[in-house]
C-alpha cells in the first residue's frame, strides 16, 4: 500500500497549518508530498519556508478573471491529472478554502481517503464567513477522517451526523506552528516592526483582512484604531495592511498621518509570531490569529459580528466586539488600562502536540503505524530529494 499521504495548499494560512503536518508525518515514515494549488501563487512557498519546506508540486493556473469559479474550474483537472498519476493513500485538506473544497471533491471522485484538518468549525451562518462556511460545511459530508482542532468542533460534527468513529481531537496545528517558529527566536525581517518593538508604550496589532469587513466594517475598525491612538499616545500600532489596493488606500487616509501606526505589507510568518508575542493586544478579524493568540496569553478583540472560534471567547481569552468603533475603543481601553486580566487557563486550541496526533489518526486510518519511528524510514529520503519543480496545469 502507498504511505503517500499528498497535502494540498493553496493560501499562506494553509500551508502554516500544514507545515507541521509535513515535518511529522516525514518522521513517521510516511511519504508527505506538498502541492501548492495556485489560489494564491508564491504564497505558499512563503508559508512554508520559515519550516524549511518547500511544494513538490506546483499547479499552474491560467487565471483571467480571478472569480472563485474560473479558479474552481481551472483547479480541478489539474488536481485530478495529478491525483490520476500519484494514487497517493490519503489526501489532506485543511479548514475551508476554495483549494479545500476543489481538492476534497477530486479525491472523493477518485476515492482516495480524504483527511479534513481543522475540520468541524460552524457560525452557522453561510453569508459569514462567506463562502468559507459552506466550503468547510460542504466538505464534511466527504471526508473519510475529520480531525478537529476543539472538542467543541467535534461536538458539531456529531450533531450533524457524522459518526463518532471518524472524528479526532488533536489541536490546533497552528499552535504548533507558532510555538515552533517562536523557538527560533529570530529577530524580526523588518526594521519597522523591530522599532516598533522598542516603543516605549504597548504594543498592539491590528489585522483586518476578511472579505465581508471591506467597506463600512474596516472603516469602522480604522477609525476605532485612530481612538485608540488618541487616548494612549505612548502605543505603538503594527497594521500590515491587505494588498487590495482599494483596501489599502482606506487604511493610509485614516491612519497614514499617525506616527505611532506603523503600516506594513503582509508579514512574513516569523515577523508576525515575532510581533504578535511581543502584543499587549491584538485585534483582528483573522481566524489563524484568534488560535495564536491564547498560544502568547495576548487578548484577542475579535472584530466580527460572529465567530466560529468561540472557544477562546468562552474561556475569557478573546472578546467579539464587532465593528463598531465606540465598543472596540472601551474593550480596547479597559486591556490597556490593565482593568482586564486574562484568565488563567489552558489554551483552548491545544498544547502544540496536534501534528503528531494528526499523524497518528492518519495512520490509524490506512491500517499503518502513522507514530513515530526510530531510525527513520527509507521514504524520509525520498522526500527529501524527490523535488523537481514539476508543474501541473493549465500552462499557456
Amino acid at each position: 500500500m502507498s504511505r503517500e499521504i499528498m497535502l494540498f495548499a493553496g493560501t499562506r494560512p494553509e500551508a502554516i497549518k500544514l507545515a507541521p503536518v509535513a515535518l511529522s508525518g516525514t518522521e513517521a515514515g510516511f511519504l508527505t508530498t506538498i502541492v501548492a494549488t495556485g489560489q494564491h501563487p508564491t504564497m505558499v512557498e512563503q508559508g512554508l519556508a520559515p519550516f524549511g519546506l518547500f511544494p513538490d508540486f506546483q499547479l499552474e493556473l491560467s487565471r483571467v478573471d480571478g472569480s472563485l469559479s474560473e479558479l474552481c474550474t481551472l483547479m480541478m483537472p489539474a488536481v485530478d491529472e495529478l491525483l490520476a498519476e500519484r494514487d497517493p493513500a490519503a489526501v489532506v485538506v485543511q479548514g475551508d478554502t476554495a483549494t479545500t473544497l476543489v481538492c476534497a471533491l477530486v479525491a472523493f471522485w477518485r476515492r482516495i481517503p480524504v483527511v479534513h484538518l481543522e475540520a468541524g468549525l460552524r457560525t452557522g451562518d453561510l453569508a459569514s464567513p462567506f463562502p468559507e462556511e459552506a466550503n468547510r460545511q460542504l466538505v464534511s459530508r466527504i471526508a473519510s477522517l475529520h480531525l478537529t482542532p476543539t472538542p467543541a468542533a467535534a461536538t458539531a460534527l456529531v450533531t450533524e451526523g457524522v459518526p463518532a468513529e471518524l472524528i479526532e481531537t488533536t489541536g490546533n496545528t497552528v499552535v504548533d506552528a507558532a510555538r515552533y517558529i517562536a523557538a527560533r527566536d529570530l529577530p524580526p525581517s523588518n526594521p519597522a516592526i523591530a522599532a516598533a518593538g522598542q516603543g516605549a508604550g504597548p504594543l498592539v496589532l491590528v489585522t483586518v483582512h476578511r472579505r465581508e469587513s471591506w467597506g463600512h466594517g474596516i472603516a469602522h475598525v480604522l477609525e476605532a484604531v485612530r481612538g485608540i491612538v488618541r487616548e494612549f499616545p505612548d502605543v505603538s500600532i503594527v497594521l500590515p495592511a491587505h494588498p487590495n489596493p482599494d483596501v489599502r488606500r482606506q487604511v493610509v487616509l485614516t491612519l497614514g498621518d499617525q506616527p505611532n501606526v506603523t503600516i506594513t505589507e503582509p508579514l512574513d510568518y516569523p515577523d508576525l509570531v515575532w510581533t504578535l508575542s511581543r502584543s499587549a493586544l491584538v485585534i483582528t478579524d483573522s481566524g489563524g490569529i484568534q488560535e495564536e493568540a491564547p498560544t502568547f496569553r495576548v487578548p484577542a478583540l475579535v472584530v466580527r459580528e460572529t465567530t466560529e472560534r468561540r472557544e477562546a471567547v468562552e474561556a475569557g481569552l478573546a472578546r467579539l466586539v464587532g465593528t463598531d468603533s465606540p465598543t472596540i475603543v472601551a474593550a480596547a481601553r479597559e486591556i490597556l488600562n490593565g482593568d482586564s486580566v486574562l484568565p488563567e487557563v489552558a489554551n483552548p486550541f491545544g498544547a502544540g502536540d496536534a501534528a503528531d496526533r494528526s499523524v497518528a489518526a492518519i495512520g490509524r486510518m490506512l491500517g499503518v503505524d502513522g507514530r513515530k519511528v526510530a531510525g527513520g524510514d527509507p521514504l524520509m529520503a525520498v522526500r527529501q530529494t524527490s523535488w523537481s519543480a514539476r508543474t501541473w496545469g493549465n500552462r499557456p
